[in-house]
């Protein structure tokens, strides 16, 4: 065998699967002592690689080979949302330290220093923050980050330190000189399944934009107040579910989605007197996301004018598409024909770790197919011979540079 294979990728995957802060389910957020687990056997498996290893101010795992001088840089994210499946994030750290180990068999030096980054935090599934682990390694991390809140009443720079890091020192990181980066992930969608490729490669990272919707009416009797007297919060939410499916559906590329919904606690029988949305619009040209966003609030505030209630529009979260590089793209692109594959040049809708590496040097990404397009669930897959696909397209890549 020629360093690692497909087969040792899915192993070590299976292995992070199983570390958990859940019984029954895979859930690792920042910052808990699971997540500091899967962190110390991914350094134990980098040590094994021959890589110099070191963690940093937020828990971040970083394994260099190739000598001193700017590196190229491999990886993804450690963390996962709740229930999650075993790739989303780790399949690009596996890879990038399966193509490390091909590139040093026999004690051979890579064509250039290299790191592995496994980071600690991408999902923002804790504080509500993504790219936090990318952010530090960047040298962009946020002081006021420190001061989010858990569910639990716990701030970033507490649970920082709780796992044995120094927020401290992430405020202070400098930004590092990078030749580049490139992440493998699954693609999280169902376009090259459909299309019968393995891996295609990233042109764009979508912008994303998300608000949360308050629309608070009169809760009534569900007996006693008439259909003509009601201010609905629910049914005017239902209205705007719909309006916010249909401008999503009105421009090519563009997604708009009501992705959580909640109602004033009730005993089941009152007319709803209150609800919260949180709406999310992405797409690859912010003036469309930026356009789709203010028609998206046309419209609610429409709907809570028409049925009699009131509607408050909060910016939570709003991030500029990305063009992934050029010439990496171009490079991977060539690595795929090379490899036999078609090329696939398609845009993330989801974010990536590859947006905070984007800005302090060129960054790329290839996507691998996975099962149906599931991610963010126990049932996210991929096939063996794709995950070869795409290590051989990412070898071919590296030792090109």
């Amino acid at each position: 065998m020629r360093g690692a294979s497909a087969h040792d990728v899915l192993a070590r995957a299976a292995a992070l699967g199983e570390i958990s802060e859940e019984p029954g389910r895979l859930t690792r957020r920042c910052a808990t002592p699971a997540l500091r687990r899967a962190a110390e056997l991914v350094a134990e498996w980098m040590e094994d690689a021959g890589l110099t290893v070191r963690r940093d101010a937020v828990g971040n795992v970083i394994g260099r080979t190739g000598g001193d001088g700017p590196p190229f840089v491999l990886g993804s994210h450690l963390d996962t949302v709740p229930n999650a499946g075993r790739y989303d994030g780790p399949l690009g750290i596996l890879a990038a330290l399966a193509i490390v180990e091909r590139l040093t068999v026999g004690g051979v030096q890579p064509p250039l220093p290299l790191e592995v980054a496994a980071f600690a935090d991408e999902e923002g599934t804790r504080f509500g923050t993504a790219y936090l682990g990318s952010a530090a390694y960047a040298g962009a991390f946020e002081r006021e980050w420190l001061d989010l809140v858990d569910d639990d009443g716990i701030t970033l720079a507490e649970a920082i330190v709780a796992a044995g890091d120094d927020p401290e020192a992430a405020v202070g990181s400098r930004t590092p000189e990078l030749v580049g980066y490139l992440e493998v992930h699954i693609e999280q969608g169902p376009v090259l399944e459909r299309e019968a490729v393995p891996v295609g490669v990233v042109s764009a990272i979508a912008g994303q934009t998300r608000v949360r919707v308050v629309l608070a009416g009169e809760a009534g009797h569900a007996g006693t107040v008439p259909m003509a007297a009601r201010h609905d919060a629910l049914a005017a939410a239902a209205e705007v579910v719909l309006a916010v499916e249909r401008v999503g559906r009105s421009t090519d590329g563009l997604v708009s989605t009501v992705g959580a919904m909640s109602l004033a606690p009730n005993v089941g029988n009152v007319v709803p007197g209150e609800v919260r949305m949180l709406l999310d619009v992405r797409h690859a040209d912010d003036d469309v996301r930026a356009r789709a966003a203010e028609a998206i609030r046309g419209e609610v505030e429409r709907i809570a004018s028409a049925r009699g209630v009131d509607a408050s529009w909060t910016l939570r979260y709003d991030t500029a598409a990305v063009e992934l590089a050029p010439d990496l793209r171009r490079r991977l692109e060539a690595a795929i024909e090379a490899a036999g594959h078609p090329v696939r040049s398609l845009v993330s809708g989801a974010g990536h770790d590859a947006v905070a590496l984007s800005r302090v040097c060129g960054a790329s990404m290839l996507f691998v197919r996975c099962a149906g397009g599931i991610s963010h669930d126990p049932r996210e897959s991929v096939d063996e011979s794709d995950v070869a696909a795409a290590l051989d397209v990412v070898e071919r890549f590296v030792r090109g540079l």
